[in-house]
This record gives structure tokens, C-alpha cells and sequence, in this order.
């Protein structure tokens, strides 16, 4: 409640002034009614809204910042509670007949309160289509944060499978070809035995910056899993898939990652598929690019 003093001091207290300038005013120039005479009906209604104008005022300030909004929406709420307050003082008190001026006390305030109100409700509704908005972009940054890999500033396997599916509308819309390419480390494991878990996740963090280095400012590069990179190319067909394959695998080859205890350098091989996008969805078509990668790996020892 203190707080509310502080921040409202001026609104309440001026509602308080005019009100009991009302008052006064009333009791200046007319009779009080005898008991007969009040229309107890009139009382209940018009007293009784001046009382909820009075409380959503009270609620509107003890909820709400100071600001445009809140302004237009006390001074509208004050309005009204003063046309209300008018019209039961009216109910108590009988005023001479000359006197014409209680009419403009009693409605005047009424629409101007509903003119301020209106514009108030709409400068919210303005309000919380932003904040909404906010809270919207939000939600979906936090959405797609999961879908990035922790590891590596680059998305995730659930990203490609999203990324890969939107490529492949947008290449049949275009008529385009569209290209995947998968780099796969060799005998990774050996690095975390040998070097521990640590220099391991170094390595991968090299190798995601090495292969960005190497792609093309259209493609766009995912960790599958573990070891196991997927560069999505578009516009690309199989042939120009093929020599980028074969480049992110030398600039693999060419890495001079060394080892942060020793400074021992790590030597580094990947085994590369590609595969072109046919009439398919993106589980099959990373499916396909999975067996590629498993035949060119199968190939391996025979070329030792």
C-alpha cells in the first residue's frame, strides 16, 4: 500500500480533491433528502459502480507501471468514477431547480472517461502485441537454441533434418538440384583414447571451423553425430557435390591441430559421400547419404 501512495500519490489524491469538491458543492447549495425521498434503487446502482470504478482504479494502479497506458486508463477510470459519484450525490442531495450546472457534473465526465478509456485499451492492445511479439521471438530462439549442438556453433542432427526438409521444397519449387555431402572422421576414437575426451572435443571444434572455412557462403554445414559432419548444398548437382567432397576431405588432411599439452600435432583423415536429392523426403535422403558414406568406407582397407 505504501508503495502505491508513492507511486499514485497524485492521482488518488486528486480524485479524492474533486470528488469532495463535489461534495461540498452540492451541500453548498442544496438540502439534504429525508429518508422517504432516496430512491434506495438508484443508490444501489449508481453507488455501487462508482465503488467498482473506484476499485478497478485502485487495482490498475497497484498493478501496472507508470506510463502512457496507465495514465489514459486512471485519468478514463477517474472519469467515470466521478460521473458515478455525481449521479449518487444527486441521489442524497436536492438541488434548486434553476440550477442546471449538475447535469454537465453528472454526464459530462462520462464519455470523456469513455474516450480515454478507449484510447487506453487500444495503446495496451498495441502493448501487448509487442510484448507478445517479444515473447514470441523468444520462445522461438529458445526452441531452436536446443537444435544447435553444444559442442560446435553449428546445428544439431534435428536442425539438418528440418534445414534438409525446407532445401528440398525449395529445390523442387525452383527446380534446382540439391546435394548433401558427409565428412566423417577416421579412427576418431583414437584420439580420445590416446589423447583424452578434452583434445578430442578440440579437434571437433577445429574441424567444424576448418570445413565453414572451406564451404561455400550458401551451404550450410551440421554435426550429424559424434565424428560425423553434413554440408547441405544447394544448387549443386552430384558432380560439383563430388569436388567439394573431395576438398573439405584435404582441408581435413591439411589441419595442423596440435595437441594442447605437448604441442604434438594431430593427423587427421575423413572419409566423404554425397549423394543428390531426388524425389524423396529428408530421412530418406539422409538415409541415403548414410549408406554412401558406409560403402565408401568399406572401400577403405582395399585401398590401403
Amino acid at each position: 500500500m505504501k508503495s502505491l501512495l508513492k507511486l499514485h500519490t497524485l492521482t488518488l489524491l486528486g480524485l479524492a480533491f474533486v470528488a469532495n469538491l463535489g461534495l461540498q458543492v452540492y451541500l453548498a447549495t442544496g438540502q439534504l433528502k429525508t429518508w422517504a425521498e432516496i430512491n434506495w434503487m438508484d443508490v444501489t446502482g449508481e453507488g455501487g459502480s462508482a465503488v467498482l470504478a473506484l476499485a478497478w482504479l485502485i487495482m490498475l494502479l497497484h498493478s501496472r507501471p507508470a506510463g502512457r497506458v496507465t495514465r489514459l486508463l486512471a485519468l478514463g477510470l477517474a472519469c467515470v468514477f466521478f460521473s458515478w459519484w455525481m449521479d449518487t450525490l444527486d441521489e442524497f442531495i436536492q438541488l434548486p431547480e434553476l440550477a442546471v450546472w449538475d447535469n454537465w457534473l453528472e454526464t459530462a465526465p462520462m464519455p470523456i472517461g469513455l474516450l480515454l478509456l478507449t484510447l487506453g485499451i487500444y495503446h495496451l492492445n498495441q502493448e501487448q502485441r509487442a510484448i507478445s511479439q517479444q515473447m514470441s521471438k523468444r520462445e522461438k530462439g529458445f526452441r531452436e537454441h536446443r537444435l544447435f549442438d553444444k559442442l560446435t556453433p553449428l546445428g544439431a542432427a534435428e536442425y539438418l533434418r528440418q534445414q534438409v526438409q525446407l532445401a528440398l521444397g525449395h529445390a523442387q519449387a525452383e527446380q534446382q538440384p540439391l546435394s548433401l555431402v558427409v565428412v566423417d572422421l577416421d579412427d576418431f576414437n583414437t584420439i580420445n583414447q590416446r589423447y583424452g575426451q578434452a583434445e578430442g572435443d578440440a579437434v571437433l571444434q577445429a574441424i567444424a571451423q576448418q570445413l565453414l572455412l572451406n564451404l561455400r557462403r550458401q551451404d550450410l554445414l551440421c554435426r550429424l553425430a559424434g565424428d560425423r559432419f553434413v554440408a547441405v548444398l544447394p544448387n549443386t548437382g552430384e558432380t560439383q557435390a563430388r569436388m567439394i567432397a573431395d576438398e573439405l576431405q584435404q582441408a581435413v588432411a591439411s589441419l595442423a591441430h596440435k595437441t594442447a599439452q605437448h604441442g604434438e600435432r594431430v593427423h587427421l583423415r575423413a572419409s566423404t559421400g554425397t549423394v543428390m536429392a531426388f524425389d524423396e523426403d529428408a530421412e530418406q535422403l539422409l538415409k541415403r547419404l548414410n549408406l554412401n558414406l558406409a560403402k565408401t568406407k568399406q572401400q577403405l582397407p582395399r585401398c590401403a
